[in-house]
């Protein structure tokens, strides 16, 4: 019987290669992200020959009237142009699906480089910096991004940051026309660029959210979750920089950050500040400084000046007793005086000078004069409103430089106690001249709120220190310290010029500067106590003589009483009024008089 012939198994067929996928002209190759409202592709273009970015809502428009409004209103923000905005080289449609197309090749999205260990403090800053310049101008614009991650943040191989995705993310239509429904999504985008900031810095997503719209919604108003930048070993996070990252994500609405501009300008002197050591806050003065000075003079300042001459040099201490009360023609003399001595090589033998006597000792009446010439006229470039502001800020310099010379020890100079109590409020007197915005940015974050629930507690403001880091990207006493060294103080006037933290203890001691410099801390905490809501100040002058009653021997009758501007019956420092002072301070109100 014939065996039946066998046939050899078919041999199976090859696999297929992975499917390839189009979009219309567009070959699919990875996704780049994703999140609620949009996508980012990665793809090949056969007719640029290129890879493109093709930024598109999740959800292609469901009708041709949507598409068609979509695209109108996606190259309208096209045409937002800013170095800081990543252009599309096409705006278009493949198979209904709208898109915003971008070169490949002009860097790595930020979501593609995040590691665990976040981006590099001296990478990432600069680099947002452009970036939130260009939101910013796309802000001012009316232009909105409404879905801000890591993949819509390109990293060029150098130079700054760009945002792209602007306009993949339509606005509603019934807002889309509301200035406030439009500023309330800007803040939106705000909170974003914090989450994203917070991301790059730690390496996590905050709240375990990729995708940063979705967990703005856990934060207020809509949620009460709270995001702060953790203390990790990753990366050291300077104290500014910490300071301006969580005021970007606050639990409180009312401390974020409004706009883009204005945390451009926070990092932006953070990076000036820290970048030349002990000179870098002085570079956010120097140029403004040239123009208009440290600080104008006070009102009569002009007339002061003229009539100088006809005070003789026997008279030098009435003299400087008058000078006293223009803080700014005080600083402009202890400027001069010390870099005169430097140039000299006279500091290293003699010390710095930070009294007015020596000032004019040293300078005499024609150097006195000319420092006088030298100021600006009051107010200077401010206008009304922010020179109020800055009059009364030198009004509490001048109180707490009383204050000093009253409380201070007895044997101790009267003139140099009160002339450190004033030096240690440069940085704040500054500030008010140079950035009187940013003065009244920081006096917001500072102020509590009224809580949500009636009994519940207030909402408390910023300490001084973190509002002025959320601000200027520095803290005042950093900018007292710069001047200080701008002026050639040595180090141990510098320490001087620093007050007592609020939350360190007061001990006594024996060192005699040490002693002045608490005197000058004492009598600037007396007058921000006064400042406060009349339903706090008892308590608050309390707290103040409870912490230096052992070491200035003070109580808090006299603490009280100093505050009000009550000086001792038996002070013996201030001067006979002859007719010479009486003379000068004629000349110091005459500005008001038509002088």
């Amino acid at each position: 019987m014939p065996m039946p012939m066998t046939t050899a198994p078919a041999a199976p067929p090859p696999a297929d290669a992975k499917a390839v996928r189009h979009l219309g002209r567009f070959q699919l190759l990875r996704l780049l992200g994703k999140t609620r409202a949009s996508m980012i592709w990665l793809v090949a273009d056969p007719v640029l020959g290129q890879e493109l970015m093709l930024v598109m809502p999740r959800e292609k428009p469901a009708s041709d009237e949507l598409r068609a409004r979509w695209l109108q209103a996606a190259r309208r923000a096209a045409r937002v142009e800013h170095p800081g905005l990543l252009a599309p080289v096409e705006v278009g449609e493949q198979e209904n699906w709208t898109y915003l197309a971008y070169e490949r090749q002009a860097g790595s999205l930020m979501s593609e480089r995040l590691g665990n260990q976040g981006l590099p403090v001296v990478e990432l800053v600069p680099g947002m910096v452009q970036a939130l310049e260009g939101l910013a101008f796309a802000h001012e614009a009316g232009q909105v991004h409404r879905d801000l991650h890591a993949g819509m943040v390109l990293m060029p191989e150098s130079g700054p940051y760009k945002i792209l995705g602007l306009g993949v993310v339509e606005a509603a239509p019934a807002t889309a026309a509301v200035p406030t429904a439009v500023r309330l999504e800007a803040e939106r985008d705000m909170l974003g660029i914090g989450l994203l900031m917070h991301q790059a810095l730690t390496g996590h997503a905050a709240l375990d959210q990729p995708d940063l719209m979705l967990a703005t919604e856990r934060l207020a108003p809509l949620g009460s979750d709270v995001v702060r930048l953790p203390f990790t070993d990753i990366q050291a996070i300077a104290d500014p920089l910490r300071a301006i990252v969580n005021r970007a994500t606050d639990r409180q609405q009312r401390q974020r950050y409004r706009n883009a501009r204005t945390l451009a300008r926070a990092l932006s002197g953070w990076l000036r500040a820290s970048s030349d050591g002990n000179d870098g806050a002085m570079a956010l003065l120097l140029d403004r400084m040239r123009v208009v000075g440290l600080l104008p003079a006070m009102p009569g300042g002009l007339q002061r000046a003229r009539r100088l001459s006809l005070l003789h040099r026997e008279r030098m201490d009435q003299l400087a007793e008058v000078l006293l009360e223009d803080v700014g023609l005080c600083f402009e003399l202890l400027r001069a005086v010390n870099w005169a001595s430097r140039r000299a090589g006279a500091a290293a033998h003699n010390g710095p000078i930070l009294t007015v006597r020596r000032a004019i000792a040293m300078l005499g009446l024609d150097g006195v004069k000319r420092a006088a010439q030298a100021l600006k006229a009051w107010p200077g470039p401010l206008g009304e409103s922010q020179a109020g502001e800055l009059e009364r800020q030198l009004a509490m310099a001048i109180q707490a430089a009383r204050v000093a010379r009253w409380i201070r020890p007895p044997g101790y100079d009267g003139e140099l106690a009160y002339l450190l109590a004033v030096m240690q409020r440069l940085g704040r007197l500054v500030v008010q001249y140079h950035f009187p915005d940013e003065a009244l940015q920081i006096r917001r974050l500072m102020l509590s709120a009224q809580p949500a629930q009636r009994g519940a507690p207030e909402e408390p403001g910023m300490s001084e220190q973190s509002a002025s880091f959320a601000v200027l990207g520095v803290d005042l006493d950093a900018l007292t310290l710069a001047v200080g060294r701008h002026w050639g103080l040595d180090s141990a006037a510098l320490h001087l010029m620093r007050r007592l933290p609020l939350d360190a203890p007061v001990h006594a001691t024996d060192a005699d500067a040490e002693m002045l410099r608490m005197t000058a801390s004492c009598a600037n905490e007396v007058v921000e106590a006064q400042q406060l809501p009349s339903y706090l100040r008892a308590a608050a002058l309390a707290h103040v003589a409870q912490r230096y009653a052992r070491v200035l021997d003070v109580t808090f009758d006299e603490i009280q009483q100093r505050a009000q501007g009550i000086a001792p019956q038996n002070d013996d420092d201030e001067l006979p009024e002859d007719q010479a002072v009486a003379d000068a301070k004629g000349v110091a109100s005459g500005v008001d008089e038509g002088g």
